[in-house]
């Protein structure tokens, strides 16, 4: 394994950090203030379209996206030190560079999945950044962390299906310019249990679409990433050319959906991390209780010390994971992918954690980004599935290979 950056990887990194220290971390407050101003947590704050026109300018744009045909053709090795930065600025970057989940894995699913017309159709404006989407998989009667429970119905009527159902923690959905869902749901109940789902492509405008609520995190919007909604689908009529691959597909491709997405979250949680321990050090070193700096004070060391210790932990096996999906392919960088997944949430985590605390009442506040940090970090440990879930299948295949 060789980690080292290489030349394209040195170029993008450099350029990506001036990115950062030039406009998205002063936009910042600026965003704050806006979304403030608009009176909606889920606004669309103008900010953004500014960041995200200075990216394009820059070259900054669909990085995440190894298929060349579609973004910047960058291996998971590659990509693995650009999302880092993103995480610096998570509520901000990732969007800006048109690398913001969930339009990433759908961007992915489209291309490796959907059809010409599909991706025409949606794959085209989602890769310019013209339109945003959701991704309509939990529910809320059900435990989702088994996918097989999903109980949401997609019926074939003639030349369409009709879809009925109530999903939530729909990400993306509270964006006002999401414009189309993509929806897991059952199409033959009793097929095997892993070939009843199907996925299918819902337009937002679609009648019988009623989008009930926001869903906060924390209480926050996560705006940003486009916000989370409860839906409900009503007898929702879609031609049936909008069903993504083959009915009886819908679990496999939520895994090749799945993999993906989850190491990304990882490499962003490293970059969220060094910006808590950052933002750590520099409190320790200005701030002085009981008459020395907190740097003075070995409990702060220790945290200090602890945090680069994880966050190095933490970034070699990302690393190590992307080299592996690179080379012998996500199915092969299974065990790695759950193994981050519990991980590098919990890192970041900690790290963020010990921040707060060096902060005191400011780490609680809206006057630094480390309580944002910290909710994002700690719904990591649900999203993508649950720690409890991929422990346990981390486990039967580490016993797999003795019995």
């Amino acid at each position: 394994m060789e980690f080292a950056y290489d030349d394209r990887t040195v170029e993008l990194r450099q350029r990506l950090e001036a990115f950062l220290t030039e406009c998205v971390l002063p936009a910042e407050p600026v965003h704050h203030e806006q979304v403030l101003a608009a009176g909606d947590p889920w606004a669309r704050p103008p900010v953004m379209d500014e960041l995200k026109a200075e990216a394009r300018a820059r070259g900054l744009w669909n990085l995440f996206l190894p298929d060349a045909r579609y973004g910047a053709g960058l291996t998971n090795l590659q990509y693995a030190p650009l999302a880092e930065l993103t995480g610096r600025s998570p509520h901000l970057a990732p969007e800006a560079l048109n690398c913001a989940a969930p339009d990433t894995g759908n961007m992915e699913l489209l291309a490796e999945f959907g059809s010409d017309a599909q991706r025409e159709r949606w794959l085209a404006p989602l890769l310019a950044g013209d339109i945003r989407s959701a991704f309509c998989m939990t529910e809320p009667e059900v435990a989702s962390s088994d996918a097989t429970n999903i109980a949401t119905r997609i019926t074939r009527d003639g030349d369409h299906y009709v879809v009925d159902g109530r999903k939530w923690w729909s990400s993306g959905a509270m964006d006002p310019r999401c414009e189309i869902f993509i929806v897991m749901g059952k199409t033959d109940p009793d097929a095997d249990r892993h070939r009843q789902q199907s996925m299918i492509l819902v337009p937002r405008d679609t009648p019988g679409v009623t989008v009930r609520r926001g869903m906060t995190v924390f209480g926050y919007s996560d705006a940003p990433h486009g916000g989370h909604a409860e839906i409900d689908f009503s007898g929702v009529r879609v031609p049936a050319e909008n069903l993504v691959g083959a009915e009886g597909t819908g679990f496999a491709i939520a895994q090749a959906r799945l993999g993906p997405g989850r190491i990304h979250h990882c490499m962003r949680l490293v970059g969220m991390a060094e910006r808590a321990l950052e933002l750590l050090c520099r409190r320790a070193l200005d701030r002085v209780a009981f008459g020395r700096p907190l740097a003075e004070q070995g409990v702060v060391r220790e945290w200090i010390a602890e945090s680069r210790v994880r966050i190095e932990q933490a970034r070699l096996l990302v690393l190590k994971t992307a080299w592996l999906m690179d080379t012998v392919g996500n199915k092969g960088a299974h065990t790695e992918i759950q193994a981050i997944k519990i991980a590098t949430p919990a890192m970041a985590e900690w790290v963020i954690d010990k921040a707060i605390q060096a902060y005191g009442g400011a780490g609680v506040s809206q006057d630094t980004p480390l309580a944002a940090l910290w909710a994002q970090a700690r719904t990591l440990r649900l999203a993508d599935g649950p720690d409890e879930v991929h422990r346990a299948s981390l486990a039967r295949r580490e016993l797999r290979r003795w019995s």
